[in-house]
């Protein structure tokens, strides 16, 4: 009876003091949770915000370079943008920013290009109300070769995003990248204060998952969570949720929480909306 009590008070600790720290993370939706609506034309870019907060009631969105149909530098477009995120009352938090070439490429001119490829989209979260671009710290060749340019490059790309108040995250996004201990050496060598990381729950191969994410929150500036599957109670039943959400507390975490479902068996709003509930259940509204 004595050791059923002693199990009993250490739940309720736990979630009493879980309750304060997780209300003050806020939900985003991330624009590739509707990738295949994007992708077969059911809706645009210019819908998203509509889509978030009508059908999600969320107000916080994320979004994906890929969806602004070559459109980073048209103020006309995005001004249409932030019309519509003015309309429902939403807020652009970031821009996940592929296909621009590899901050962490060995050669210093394709670095470079990357590099300067990356500022359209600098522009773009400026223009949007963004706090950051999401970059990749890829690169081809040996560890510590890649590691060196990856430093480099995300280095004057930050430098550069400075100026505009906008900050340079780098998601896990397989590669070196998705190894926790790399991307946080790499941030500590850099050591830019606009320039972090955006941890994401699911992207890891071999490297375990809960520690990459622990790796990354101390330089985390958005976060990503990932969600493929769900069980009858509610639960990921790949990636533990709360052990998650535990090591975002633990680490004094306070931003966005950004909804990321990619998987095949709900569709995009059921399985958007089950992400929802899991995170509501787990204490972050």
């Amino acid at each position: 009876m004595k050791h059923l009590i002693l199990i009993s008070i250490g739940a309720f600790l736990f979630y009493s003091s879980a309750a304060q720290p997780t209300s003050k993370m806020k939900i985003s939706l991330a624009e590739w949770s509707l990738h295949k609506a994007l992708q077969s034309n059911k809706m645009t870019n210019l819908d998203f915000p509509k889509v978030a907060k009508t059908q999600y009631n969320i107000d916080a969105i994320e979004y994906v370079s890929r969806f602004f149909d070559n459109k980073a530098e048209d103020t006309t477009y995005l001004s249409q943008l932030n019309v519509q995120c003015a309309k429902y009352g939403v807020k652009s938090v970031l821009i996940m920013v592929d296909d621009e070439g590899n901050l962490g490429d060995t050669n210093a001119i394709a670095r470079q290009q990357a590099v300067e490829n990356h500022y359209k989209w600098v522009f773009a979260a400026k223009f949007l109300g963004c706090h950051s671009i999401r970059v990749n710290a890829g690169g081809n060749g040996d560890s510590a070769m890649v590691k060196i340019a990856a430093i480099d490059g995300l280095s004057k790309l930050a430098k550069y995003a400075a100026a505009f108040n906008i900050n340079v995250i780098v998601e896990n996004h397989w590669g070196y990248s998705s190894q926790g201990n790399w991307l946080s050496d790499v941030m500590k060598k850099a050591n830019q204060h606009n320039l972090g990381t955006l941890p994401d729950f699911g992207n890891f191969d071999t490297y375990d998952r809960y520690q990459g994410v622990a790796d990354m929150l101390p330089f985390a500036k958005d976060v990503s969570a990932k969600s493929y599957n769900f069980d009858d109670k509610g639960y990921e039943t790949k990636i533990d949720y709360s052990r998650m959400i535990n090591l975002l507390i633990d680490h004094n975490y306070s931003g966005y929480v950004g909804i990321e479902y990619e998987g095949e068996i709900l569709s995009e709003k059921d399985g958007i909306k089950a992400t929802i509930a899991l995170l509501n259940k787990l204490g972050i509204k």
